[in-house]
């Protein structure tokens, strides 16, 4: 009986020793596990706004040469029209009346050469006149610009030689040149003399052509 009772008392206390150490266990395996991993998500960054509004780019002007292109005229005839009679050697040989524009600003001189290609045998100079003040806006009929030196022509002696062609129609090459210097040639320089002397220094050249024929 006594051993009845006591084995009895042993397999309570036996299954209590195991509930206990079943929910140790399994207290102790909640315990161990692991906390998730709580990963915070960094805010969307903005995307910095690199492209800047283009500054507005203005477009300067081209600077105009002072007067525009340079040109020479005559009030007497047009380009490529006929020379009156009156400026030839049929005629007074005066020089016709002549009109300039658009000097460069920073000219130092003009020069002028009239000369006639089409004579036979080589190119026929008929005027050369420099050291023409830049300012000069019109060359009279028959007259020399204050200050101005007329050179040797093909005729043999200085000064303003009309057409004159031995036949046909020539053309008469009235050609001025800007120079950014004065020339320092004396009155006894042929066209060669000049030409050297202009060599390197030219800022800008234009030219009036007139037609002749004798009748």
């Amino acid at each position: 009986m006594l051993k009845s009772k006591a084995l009895r008392v042993l397999l309570v206390a036996g299954i209590s020793l195991s509930f206990l150490f079943a929910f140790s266990f399994t207290a102790a395996c909640r315990g161990a596990e692991p906390a998730e991993d709580i990963i915070e998500e960094a805010p969307e960054e903005t995307p910095e706004e690199t492209a800047e509004e283009p500054e507005e780019v203005v477009e300067e002007e081209p600077e105009e040469a002072a007067g525009g292109p340079m040109i020479i005229e005559s009030p007497s005839f047009a380009m490529d029209e006929m020379i009156p009679s009156k400026y030839s050697c049929d005629a007074e040989n005066l020089n016709p009346e002549l009109t300039i524009s658009g000097v460069p600003a920073n000219a130092e001189s003009l020069v002028l050469i009239v000369d006639d290609p089409d004579a036979p045998g080589n190119t026929w100079v008929h005027w050369t006149l420099w050291n023409i003040d830049p300012g000069t806006t019109e060359i009279s009929e028959n007259s020399v610009p204050a200050g101005a030196v007329e050179g040797v022509t093909d005729f043999g002696v200085a000064g303003y030689g009309g057409p004159c062609p031995p036949s046909g129609t020539h053309h008469y090459f009235f050609k001025l040149y800007a120079l950014d210097i004065t020339l320092d040639i004396d009155a006894s320089s042929t066209i060669g003399d000049i030409e050297a002397a202009m060599e390197g220094h030219i800022l800008e050249n234009t030219e009036l052509i007139g037609l002749y024929e004798r009748e």
